[in-house]
């Protein structure tokens, strides 16, 4: 079956529905492909209610009627075989309503994001191609590659007009000041936090004409490099997406805001950001600003539980993943990263492959987590976990064996 039949199977029992319960993961992946598919019943006549979540078990189903997982799902074997699955996850699911491209032999960790696979199903619902914007939030969010499935529906989004392409520096905030003092994508060290060290920054590189980028850029890295990896570096300066039908027309600033207010709690506010409202854009701008400044906070308490270990500890589960991928992506390690938060008896778990290590993580953590008493998994670079925390050792001890294997 070709990702379009089954985009096509999925897309058809979604239209046979009078009213649909959607349920989508917090982040900007699983915030746009909730959207997308809403955007797509709204069209269709279909009626429907969104509810944002870290995740979801069978058991929290609604059982008056059909279920839609956006960006969750895959990796759950005893969802009720009625139950929509728009996912891009390792899948375990069976049941025949299952849109992944990972089904499909398409790599679901770099060419095709939940909201790109929730594009592919609303087109087959209608005529929705002004809805291609949304799917970028995705690629950005979950660091996916512009290549495959991605970019073959970033060029209809510039062949429609409804995207257009730019470079410049990625930086997210609502002008230079902001963009700088919230860089958690990549985070700075001496730069990221500081209202000072951002108006030095800013005032060294000012001239009559001016901001100069170059110069701007030159510096940040310069205060930045004897603690940030050259990959994450390389994040401050590329390709740009001005969307045209969005509410926030910079991608990577609608990727930060959506992904920050669904993790802070606010997925509301990303819902309507998404479903193209303005009405509270500056509330959302605020929860941004203060989830990127907490995740700041948090980078610089967290330490190694051991010296020579990638194991961390983050005081708050908000934050756990986000610091993760700061972490992983943004400081040099020589081995996958793991960070815990506790929430009362469980532990929330968070795991990353930084550059140039290899490890399928959805699978150990999958395997780890239901050894422990919980659940987990996800891709082969990202996954993450919920364990007792009187578990947490045990994960930890396994986590460093399979990982030696």
């Amino acid at each position: 079956m070709s990702l379009e039949e089954s985009a096509k199977v999925v897309a058809e029992q979604i239209r046979r529905q009078q009213f649909v319960e959607v349920y989508a993961h917090h982040d900007a992946d699983g915030i746009a492909a909730g959207a997308i598919l809403c955007h797509a019943m709204l069209r269709a006549g279909i009626r429907f209610r969104l509810r944002i979540c870290a995740d979801i078990s069978a058991a929290e189903l609604s059982h008056d009627a059909v279920s839609l997982l956006c960006d969750l799902g895959s990796g759950k074997e005893d969802l009720p075989p009625e139950t929509i699955v728009v996912d891009h996850h390792i899948p375990l699911f069976g049941g025949q309503f299952h849109a992944n491209p990972r089904l499909e032999k398409i790599d679901g960790d770099r060419e095709l994001s939940a909201a790109g696979m929730a594009y592919i199903v609303a087109q087959e619902m209608g005529d929705n191609r002004d809805l291609a914007g949304l799917v970028i939030p995705g690629i950005i969010g979950d660091g996916q590659a512009f290549a495959g499935r991605n970019l073959a529906i970033f060029n209809e989004g510039v062949a429609n007009g409804i995207i257009v392409p730019d470079k410049g520096i990625t930086l997210a905030g609502r002008d230079m000041a902001e963009r700088w003092l919230l860089a958690t994508r990549p985070y700075l060290p001496g730069i990221s936090g500081s209202d000072s060290a951002v108006a030095d920054l800013l005032a060294s590189t000012q001239e009559d004409n001016g901001l100069k980028p170059d110069v701007l850029i030159s510096l940040a890295v310069l205060t930045s490099v004897p603690e940030a990896s050259a990959e994450g570096l390389m994040l401050l300066y590329g390709d740009t997406m001005h969307l045209q039908r969005e509410v926030i027309e910079d991608a990577h600033a609608l990727t930060a805001v959506i992904d920050a207010c669904g993790k802070s709690g606010c997925g509301d506010l990303a819902v309507a950001l998404c479903l193209r409202s303005s009405v509270e854009i500056t509330e959302a701008w605020e929860v941004t600003r203060k989830h990127h400044l907490a995740v700041i906070a948090a980078l610089g308490e967290v330490r190694p539980v051991q010296e020579g270990c990638a194991v961390y500890e983050c005081g708050n589960a908000t934050l756990s993943s986000d610091v993760a991928d700061v972490l992983a992506r943004d400081r040099v390690q020589q081995a996958p990263v793991l960070v815990y938060a506790r929430t009362g008896e469980e532990c929330r778990i968070s795991t990353r492959l930084p550059h140039g290590t290899t490890a399928n993580l959805g699978l150990l953590v999958r395997e780890l987590a239901a050894a422990c008493g919980g659940n987990g998994g996800g891709h082969h670079s990202r996954a993450g976990a919920t364990i007792p925390c009187k578990r947490l050792d045990a994960f930890v001890k396994g986590w460093q064996e399979g990982l030696a294997a």
